[in-house]
């Protein structure tokens, strides 16, 4: 059995690739994917301390996570798919107007 600190080890490391990439990146599709790669850290986590407590809260919690972020996925390459329409590029250092 694997234990809980090497899951918690994983959940860390993925977590601050995902901000390292959010905070880094001027693209606005790989800082979304970086929203995305913080989430399944907090998954990761999540399941992790639900199998060592026995406890299926936090199986629940990750299915409405998971829900969520598919629909933040879905609203959000809507909006990207806008901006890029509208902009002509994908940075968000150019994309400093809000006007339709």
């Amino acid at each position: 059995m694997v234990p809980l600190n090497w899951y918690l080890t994983l959940s860390a490391a993925v977590f601050m690739i995902g901000m390292f990439g959010f905070l880094t990146r001027k693209n606005i599709i790989i800082m979304f994917m970086s929203v995305e790669l913080m989430l399944n850290a907090v998954n990761i986590s999540l399941v992790s301390f639900s199998h060592y407590l026995q406890d299926m809260r936090g199986h629940i919690l990750v299915f409405f996570i998971v829900t969520v972020a598919a629909a933040e996925a879905a609203i959000g390459l809507a909006i990207i798919i806008a901006l890029f329409r509208n902009k002509q590029t994908a940075h968000v250092n150019e994309m400093d107007e809000m006007k339709g």
